[in-house]
């Protein structure tokens, strides 16, 4: 009973580190993301109105479709 109590202990500390390298990772992602946008902006090469279109285009893309006779929404 005690060694499984701390097992599930220890799993709840991996699950947490688990979290956490998921947001580094995430955060190191956006930060590589936002630093090549500017240097495209900054280079002339894209315009941040081409940024926020092709943005909303993608995420359209991905939304999903509702169903016509879904009544939540």
């Amino acid at each position: 009973m005690n060694r499984n109590r701390i097992s599930d202990h220890l799993e709840q500390v991996d699950l947490i580190a688990k979290l956490a390298d998921l947001k580094n990772a995430h955060y190191q992602n956006s930060l590589l993301v936002s630093a090549l946008i500017e240097l495209l902006v900054e280079k002339e090469i894209i315009t941040a109105q081409d940024i926020a279109s092709m943005s909303a285009q993608l995420d359209a893309s991905f939304s999903p479709t509702p169903h016509p006779a879904d009544p939540t929404l």
